[in-house]
């Protein structure tokens, strides 16, 4: 835990200098006051996984990488120290006469600091870590991008730019174990996002937002346990609650200026890079580039591309270079003519394999039966709490196409101001649904859907959502002020309800960490997982296979689950892989 929390002071000063550089250069060209203190780390942390992720496109990613970091983020301290010397002296006398509350606010973030550095200092790792994230992450660190590494194995080409920002932070450099805490620490952001609903709770008066709140503090209690593992799942989902969280803040916030939407857009697009199957996100990008263009104002969506193509750029390259295809296991984007490339019937079955894999099969001849016969089984599967929350996102789908219709000549424009981010939301699920509905792939959208519908309907007709709408002394809506008792049964069903998920894992993890006593893990983080391994050699370098299963672990390096005849492109590692039968399908 010592280490972790170690790790993360030193995260949270890359990421938020870095972060306050970008976005005081940019919001101070437009105007845009940033409203949230989180926007800083976030920024950076996208900032820095760009970075790490160029870098490993020369060298391994370590010290002089991190090096290079740390120059970049006191320079930013140095020709910023004006500024943020004012903002810290303006928290500090917030804080000091405890204004709205800042004290309280300050005891419980630090509380929800070492409260999530005890869970990412312990827990399970993921069964995909040990498969193919450690090697993946190690393959960052010791090299960088290696030309054709999904020939050595295919999981090895899952490119996710989360692998490369784990290896930054890994601190493996250090001559001990491989640090793995960028999950957890971006987990720890979000719960201090979800503070915020506490105020929402004590007026009484709920928006659309905190019930998008409400779901990430479900999602965070069940992966507390789980957060110590790099997988991308993680970093998909918690990115992609927080998109939508600040989006929702901002438009019931009646904020009309570009600037954030179009942040937020940029974030899409790292979400991305993260997880492919998280792409249709970018629907919001539609709005603020409307905006844009109907106001002709080309130089800042010239900016706002530059920044959501450097973005992808390196994501799109390693991809290249990793798997020989553009967006590796997907052949329908077939540009480049290479050697190391992975044959096309490989990507295709590897392709095919994640699909029915998701939907509950093992078998890949199965990929081709229609949606109507394996729909059923795979709900039929789902856990008990999987399948009411799978129902209500598709009952808020059928809600939200019906509000859609109504609202086509309503004259309230706020409530319009929200179709967008359902439906972004909403056909994320049904894309998800239709394709590979593993719930751990999309759970995000199963959890937002009904945020975002069902919770504007209970904003706006029973919370005093339509306040923003300017129709407040309509009589056919009835407000919480109205209704003192229901705001008052609203806020104790909610309170409970947070609470008895919080205590129900809160036991399981307190049992788990009882039964794994002999090593509490208090000064140094739980290490990867190892297995048992054979030895083989491709022109005299010695890699590995595992004795038994198919997982290896961190520590045996080079290896993949399986015994693999590849050909080495030159003399060394560095010169990369491609397939002993480069044509074979």
């Amino acid at each position: 835990m010592l280490t972790v929390t170690a790790i993360w002071i030193y995260m949270f000063f890359t990421t938020f200098a870095v972060g306050y550089g970008i976005l005081h250069a940019i919001a101070a060209r437009t105007g845009y006051r940033v409203r949230y203190r989180d926007s800083y780390p976030v920024c950076g942390l996208v900032a820095v996984t760009v970075y790490s992720q160029f870098f490993s496109l020369f060298d391994g990613v370590g010290l002089v990488a991190n090096l290079i970091l740390c120059v970049c983020a006191v320079a930013v301290v140095c020709c910023y120290r004006r500024h943020l010397g004012g903002m810290l002296r303006k928290m500090w006398a917030a804080i000091r006469k405890n204004r709205e509350g800042e004290r309280g606010k300050v005891f419980a973030i630090l509380f929800l600091f070492l409260l999530f550095a005890y869970g990412a200092s312990r827990g399970i790792i993921h069964y995909d870590t040990s498969l193919y994230h450690a090697q993946s992450i190690r393959w960052i660190e010791e090299y960088g991008t290696v030309r054709g590494l999904g020939n050595l194995h295919c999981r090895l080409a899952y490119n996710s730019s989360s692998f490369a920002l784990s290896a930054l932070y890994s601190m493996s450099f250090m001559g001990g174990q491989s640090y793995h805490c960028a999950a957890g620490w971006l987990a720890f952001v979000l719960a201090a996002v979800c503070l915020e609903m506490a105020a929402s709770i004590r007026r009484g008066r709920l928006r659309t937002s905190d019930f998008a709140r409400l779901m990430c503090v479900y999602y965070l209690v069940n992966i507390f346990d789980e957060m110590i593992s790099p997988a991308s799942d993680y970093f998909m989902v918690l990115t992609a609650f927080y998109i939508i969280i600040r989006w929702l803040d901002l438009l019931e916030e009646d904020v009309r200026d570009i600037f954030p939407y179009a942040m937020l857009c940029v974030l899409g697009v790292f979400l991305m890079t993260v997880k492919l199957s998280a792409a249709l996100i970018l629907l919001l990008v539609i709005c603020p580039a409307y905006d844009l263009i109907k106001g002709r104002r080309f130089k800042e969506t010239a900016v706002y591309l530059l920044l959501g193509i450097g973005t992808a750029l390196p994501y799109l390259i390693r991809n290249m270079l990793i798997s020989g295809w553009m967006v590796y296991p997907f052949t329908q984007i077939d540009l480049l003519d290479v050697a190391w490339k992975i044959p096309k019937g490989i990507a295709d079955y590897d392709a095919r394999e994640i699909q029915v894999f998701g939907r509950g099969y093992t078998d890949v001849l199965r990929y081709d039966i229609p949606i109507r016969q394996w729909l059923p089984d795979w709900y039929h599967a789902l856990a008990g709490m999987d399948k009411c929350l799978v129902a209500v996102a598709a009952v808020s789908v059928c809600i939200l196409l019906v509000r859609a219709v109504c609202m086509t000549g309503a004259s309230c424009k706020m409530r319009r101001r929200f179709l967008p981010v359902q439906a972004a939301v909403a056909l994320s699920f049904l894309f998800w649904l239709c394709t590979s509905p593993l719930m751990r792939y999309g759970c995000v959208y199963v959890y937002l859907t009904p945020a975002v519908v069902l919770g504007e309907l209970y904003s706006t007709y029973v919370s005093g959502g339509v306040r923003e709408c300017g129709t407040e002394r309509s009589g056919r809506v009835r407000t919480m002020q109205k209704m003192p008792q229901a705001r008052n049964a609203c806020r104790v069903c909610v309170t409970l309800a947070v609470l008895a998920i919080l205590i129900y894992k809160g036991a399981a993890l307190g049992g788990q960490i009882v039964s794994g006593y002999e090593n509490d893990y208090w000064v140094t983080q739980k290490d990867y997982d190892n297995f048992a391994v054979l030895p083989y050699e491709i022109n005299g370098v010695t890699f590995y296979y595992p004795a038994e299963g198919d997982r290896v672990g961190y520590e045996s390096f080079p290896s993949a689950p399986v015994k693999t005849d590849v050909v080495f492109m030159g003399d060394t590692i560095r010169d990369g892989f491609m397939a002993a039968e480069p044509d074979g399908e």
